[in-house]
């Protein structure tokens, strides 16, 4: 099964993400590809699959990526012979990807199951930018309005098939946790 996680900076959906791979056999992560340059301690093949912005072009233009986007300069990208090769062995593959990239992998893989996760408000969204102490104010400002822009695509487009409010990490955790239980027990039934 393919599971595709989007949510806004600061929703929690790493730690939803983690939760899911702790909790669900048979999950595996889908290791993003970037032109961004690696940060210090960041490993190439398991943090990101670094590129070249080159050689990312090249890929694209070859067809290699599920989805692919640009956000602050750099490009991101699912590779497809990763995923393809996982989804072969059964697994659940899930992609924590942006509201663009989760409509593109929608439109080419309309089984994928698509949770959005959502803040409590829009206060609270701000508090947890701000808490996380990583960035200064007019860069938690852009966040926060592409946060609320993120919000209104994924509530508008179609593409996601459960939005689950992040107001309780727990419940957020059992219900992501569920949806994925109950799309493989219909897809069970369905073979």
């Amino acid at each position: 099964m393919l599971l595709v996680i989007s949510g806004p900076s600061g929703v929690g959906k790493t730690t939803i993400v983690r939760a899911l791979r702790d909790r669900l056999p048979g999950v595996s992560f889908s290791v993003s590809a970037t032109t961004r340059p690696r940060s210090p301690g960041e490993v190439d093949g398991a943090d990101y699959h670094f590129l070249s912005p080159e050689e990312f072009a090249a890929r694209v233009d070859a067809g290699d990526f599920l989805e692919h986007a640009e956000y602050a300069g750099n490009r991101y990208g699912t590779l497809r012979a990763p995923v393809e090769a996982e989804l072969a062995k059964g697994r659940i593959v899930i992609l924590d990807i942006d509201v663009q990239g989760g409509k593109q992998v929608k439109r080419q893989a309309q089984e994928a199951l698509s949770i959005f996760i959502l803040p409590p408000d829009e206060e609270s969204l701000l508090r947890r930018l701000r808490e996380r102490g990583r960035e200064d104010e007019a860069t938690i400002q852009r966040r926060f309005a592409a946060a609320r822009r993120e919000i209104e695509e994924a509530q508008t487009s179609g593409a996601y098939d459960a939005f689950i409010v992040n107001d309780d990490l727990d419940r957020a955790i059992e219900a992501a946790v569920r949806a994925v239980e109950d799309e493989r027990a219909r897809r069970a039934t369905a073979s």
